[in-house]
């Protein structure tokens, strides 16, 4: 178990269960940004340079140690960019009554070695060039903040941050903000909400910040109650339902790092799974999850936080049906589609096809 002692490797591969691999990688640094909020920064080897690619947008989930259940895991967005020459960072803010947040804060020094699952997440443009509307709040300013820098590094278009704040205090990646907006000139224009002198975000109170750049890829990371007035200004100006792309905060109940136990209901099938270019046909059991059937068959499908909440196991049903016991993160359009969450997935049907 990792208790924040520095152990004398750079990265070792573990078996959590049969079929699930995690990576220890060792803490480079650990940056202060605000009174609350720190940067974790990993040192990836490059024999991991594949597993731990990722895209601007994506997170990490991290196994905190426990002495009353073990270990928890949560998940965190990473901060740095991909284009950029960053090493991987994540950025974690203490939270009232979150003990993974405080353990982080308290025992994280540079060689503390942590069980990190590889990237994963959906909150990614599908391109950095265009334009893009950023909405972030508090310590939802992570995951844009690598969109950001990734668009100012690599893209060609307008890129708006529109960060919400209690006071200036506060504000995460202040400095780097000011820097980027200096460098990017009229590419890059930083707005800042702050609560202490405008009161709490309104719908009413975006639009007029909104309205000249409906037209943008338009992304909002934070709590429900901001992104909520985020989607209602959003609305409001004319952007549709799919034009706003959204990161929630949600903690994880479950702990990915540990087997799965069956779940009632679903019938025995044949799955058949086109993953990486390859077509595979599998057994599937009644009662097991979509997911731990390609696990346990030794493909590599992505994954992380097994409770139908972060969407990093996304994929669209091409024949047959399917039951999900939960979803938080897949809209309706996104049903409409196909796209269903293998985690959450048990057979309906004996002939059940899906594509990544």
């Amino acid at each position: 178990m990792v208790s924040g002692t520095v152990v004398d490797v750079a990265a070792i591969d573990g078996p959590v269960s049969p079929g699930r691999i995690f990576h220890q990688l060792r803490v480079d640094a650990v940056i202060a940004e605000t009174d609350e909020a720190c940067s974790v920064v990993f040192d990836v080897p490059p024999e991991l340079a594949d597993a731990f690619a990722y895209k601007p947008g994506q997170f990490l989930t991290l196994r905190i140690p426990s002495e009353r259940d073990g270990s928890v895991a949560r998940c965190y967005s990473l901060s740095s960019s991909p284009v950029t020459g960053d090493k991987h960072a994540v950025t974690v803010k203490r939270t009232a009554g979150g003990y993974a947040s405080h353990w982080i804060g308290d025992n994280v020094r540079p060689g503390t070695v942590l069980d990190v699952l590889p990237p994963a997440g959906l909150f990614t443009p599908a391109s950095l060039d265009g334009d893009f509307l950023l909405f972030a709040a508090g310590s939802g300013i992570t995951p844009v903040m690598s969109i950001l820098k990734s668009a100012v590094a690599a893209g060609r278009g307008r890129i708006v941050l529109i960060y919400a704040n209690r006071d200036e205090n506060s504000i995460i990646f202040g400095t780097a903000l000011r820097e980027l907006a200096a460098g990017a000139g009229p590419r890059l224009l930083v707005v800042h909400w702050l609560d202490s002198v405008q009161g709490m975000p309104t719908a009413e109170g975006l639009q007029p910040l909104l309205r000249p750049f409906a037209g943008y890829q338009v992304f909002a990371c934070g709590p429900d109650p901001y992104l909520a007035v985020v989607r209602e200004a959003a609305a409001a100006v004319g952007v549709p339902p799919r034009g706003v792309r959204v990161e929630r905060f949600l903690s994880l109940q479950d702990n990915p790092f540990e087997a799965t136990e069956p779940v009632e209901g679903g019938v025995a099938a044949t799955l058949q799974v086109t993953l990486d270019g390859e077509t595979r046909s599998l057994a599937w059991p009644a009662g097991t999850r979509m997911l731990d059937v390609m696990i346990d068959a030794a493909l590599d499908p992505p994954y992380s936080c097994r409770e139908g909440v972060c969407g990093a196991c996304a994929c669209q049903l091409t024949g047959g049906k399917v039951e999900m016991a939960h979803n938080e993160v897949l809209e309706d359009a996104d049903l409409a589609d196909g796209y269903i969450l293998a985690c959450q997935s048990v057979a309906l049907t004996p002939d059940v096809s899906i594509s990544y």
